[in-house]
């Protein structure tokens, strides 16, 4: 989301840099510094890590002076680095929601916890979806506040269904004559991906040429290899890893699947259906990602057999139409949203 109004924005007026947590190269690096961004290295935010980062973050605002607005996406620290921004003459500390749930852990606890001081050192405020504002800033504060929806938008160009991108990458991949099934995200509890591996088994059991395609990275990855492994679906899930080519490999698939526990908005949902996809996405997700007919919502609380069953009536096709249309009158078309974000940073 952040890259996609990075590469679209008018850097002769905006310009981007990235405070980040991570050591090891990160997938957008090369194209930030193309793009004339920076990155600086914090140290990974980890409870043992609090005063390393604490320094850290007071050295890095202390020597840089330069920067006027703070837009934070990392909500888990946002009371600490936007409490020390202030304090070095940041004139615009923005905190901006992008779930409507924390993870069951350390983490999640301390995120959970520091809203309210967050909110302290904030000016304004900034989510992907509505349900998003409401879970992290509170219905009292939105509504004494306000807060900006900033669409999780994209450049729907690049996901126009195309006939001969699908026969190529199908080929590539070796799937032709497969029914594939495709998901995005990182792997990670939220994602749920062990509820998709059992939806999954019961497609296979029915339909022996189903193969997944699983595209991200995260902490639970072996996790899931190992299920994978115990379930005897080596031969029909594919780990793809992190890509940059997803538009590519979304034209290759038949319908993409998000069971996702909770998300703030899901922009894998937005990009599948730009795609012309059919998409089953839970209950959780919240509504306003659904812009086209082409979603269903299902409750997790429904079997996992319930979901295959409503998956397979696609196993014969369809018609993959083009969703652009959609996509920009609903305010998903990053052409028309940038210029907005691009607006308020000029303002502030």
């Amino acid at each position: 989301m952040i890259m996609n109004y990075y590469r679209n924005i008018d850097r002769s007026k905006v310009q981007f840099d990235f405070l980040v947590h991570y050591n090891e190269p990160g997938a957008y690096d090369e194209e930030i510094i193309r793009l004339g961004g920076k990155i600086f290295i914090m140290p990974k935010t980890v409870p043992h890590n609090y005063f390393i980062y604490r320094k850290s973050l007071e050295h890095f605002f202390k020597e840089h002076s330069e920067y006027k607005i703070v837009h934070g996406h990392l909500t888990s620290t946002a009371f600490m680095y936007l409490k020390i921004a202030k304090k070095y003459g940041v004139k615009c500390c923005i905190a901006h929601a992008h779930n409507t749930n924390v993870p069951r852990n350390i983490k999640g606890f301390i995120e959970k916890e520091s809203k309210k001081l967050m909110l302290k050192y904030t000016d304004r405020l900034f989510s992907c979806s509505d349900a998003a504002a409401k879970f992290y800033f509170g219905e009292k504060i939105i509504n004494t506040r306000g807060y900006n929806v900033l669409n999780n938008a994209i450049d729907s160009s690049e996901f126009i269904y195309n006939e001969k991108d699908r026969e190529m990458i199908r080929q590539v991949l070796e799937l032709e004559g497969k029914f594939v099934i495709g998901h995005i995200g990182r792997f990670e509890t939220q994602k749920n991906h062990k509820y998709l591996l059992n939806i999954f088994r019961k497609i296979v059991n029915r339909k022996s040429n189903s193969v997944l395609l699983l595209i991200g990275k995260g902490p639970l990855e072996e996790e899931v290899k190992q299920k994978v492994h115990e379930m005897k679906l080596d031969k029909n899930v594919i780990f793809m890893g992190v890509r940059s080519d997803i538009p590519l490999l979304l034209q290759g698939m038949d319908v993409f699947v998000l069971p996702s526990l909770y998300e703030g908005l899901g922009i894998v949902l937005i990009e599948a259906q730009a795609a012309g996809l059919k998409c089953f996405a839970s209950s959780s997700i919240p509504s306003e990602a659904k812009i086209t007919d082409l979603v269903t919502f299902i409750s997790l609380e429904n079997s996992t057999e319930y979901w295959a069953d409503e998956i397979l009536k696609y196993y014969n096709g369809y018609n993959r139409k083009n969703c652009q249309k959609e996509i920009e009158e609903s305010g998903y078309e990053i052409k028309s949203e940038v210029s907005n974000l691009e607006e308020f940073y000029i303002k502030a």
